[in-house]
């Protein structure tokens, strides 16, 4: 008796899989890791943002532009001066929850914008 496979008609395709390979890589690199971090929590210009992250502007810059390219990051202008923050988007804040789990951290005060970020839990 031949034995029938079944095809998963559920199988993304392999562009699917390189978008997520693509947001692995864009997360392989440890300072932006740390400036999309800050960003959960604060809405920094480039310059205050530079200093919290103890890096300098350009490069802060250079990394804000792939953050921004991947939509994990919004930014809004205030007269000269643009102002980035997280984007209030599921993935952000499957990224935000992966960080946070992985390195055990609590978030810092009352600026976290995620509703299941621990820190805000426990404010409650």
């Amino acid at each position: 008796m031949e034995e029938k496979t079944e095809h998963c008609l559920c199988m993304p395709d392999s562009s699917e899989f390189s978008t997520v390979a693509d947001l692995f890589k864009l997360l392989g690199d440890s300072s932006r890791i740390k400036i999309f971090w800050i960003l959960c929590h604060w809405e920094e210009c480039v310059t205050n943002l530079s200093a919290r992250a103890g890096m300098t502007s350009p490069a802060v810059s250079h990394h804000l532009k792939y953050l921004k390219a991947s939509q994990l990051i919004v930014s809004r202008r205030e007269g000269k001066e643009v102002y980035y923050r997280t984007a209030d988007t599921p993935l952000a804040e499957m990224v935000h929850n992966m960080i946070k789990t992985t390195l055990s951290l609590t978030c810092p005060g009352q600026h976290c914008q995620y509703e299941s970020c621990l820190y805000n839990r426990c404010q409650a």
